[in-house]
């Protein structure tokens, strides 16, 4: 019979790169735009603090999430080492240990053990791997996957921003480029939570809230020191 449930844990590396690039690159570039034009600099000023934002940004999310990701590929396998590594020398003890996981599961001894020993028999690693260490193929890290989506929607998300300077008035750019980005924040809270089977008010409010306060410190922190200039 043909399994035709629909589950979303196996969006769960590239969706949270994938968000975080976005949010990232909406809020930090935004803020940055907003801080340099809050000190009354020029438009190609603003645009190639943006743009510089844009490029040192999406660069370093790719290397951040690359190199997190790749330790944690490294502590999955160092770990499938070991397991098989224990299975080689001790399998009974594995035999064991795996039945105690499905006892505690709330399988009968007597029938925990017959599906321990059916399931070792047919893939022994890839059963302790799932059951006890909580790895599988779906939630595995994927460090390029995570690098790449979060460097392009990093990317995508700081155009935003950048095009609304270069196509609006001098004197409106902290306006437009706040109220912009801040409906920019909202969307991207509400389909990350629509796709991941989230709340999506409690999403949108949250990446608005901290979205508003990082475009306002740099507000603050342009107009500080244009003032003191």
């Amino acid at each position: 019979m043909r399994h035709l449930e629909t589950h979303r844990s196996n969006r769960v590396g590239w969706l949270r790169a994938s968000v975080m690039g976005a949010n990232d690159g909406i809020v930090s570039t935004a803020s940055l735009v907003i801080g340099v034009a809050a000190a009354d600099s020029p438009r190609g000023a603003v645009l190639l603090a943006g743009l510089a934002g844009l490029v040192a940004g999406a660069t370093s999310m790719a290397a951040g999430e690359y190199v997190s990701v790749s330790s944690q590929a490294d502590t999955e396998r160092a770990d499938l080492v070991r397991e098989q590594s224990e299975l080689d020398n001790d399998p009974d003890g594995e035999l064991n240990e795996l039945t105690d996981i499905y006892v505690q599961r709330g399988l009968d001894p007597d029938l925990a053990r017959a599906v321990s020993e059916q399931m070792m028999e047919r893939d022994a690693l890839g059963t302790h791997a799932r059951d006890e260490l909580g790895l599988s193929s779906t939630l595995s890290a994927k460090p390029v996957q995570a690098a790449v989506a979060s460097a392009a929607t990093f990317s995508v998300g700081a155009e935003a921003p950048l095009l609304m300077v270069t196509v609006s008035p001098r004197n409106l750019f902290i306006p437009i480029v706040s109220v912009t980005a801040l409906l920019l924040l909202a969307l991207l809270g509400g389909l990350a939570a629509s796709v991941g089977g989230a709340p999506i008010a409690k999403a949108v409010v949250r990446v608005g809230f901290w979205g508003a306060l990082a475009m306002a410190a740099t507000a603050a922190v342009g107009w500080v020191f244009g003032v003191a200039a």
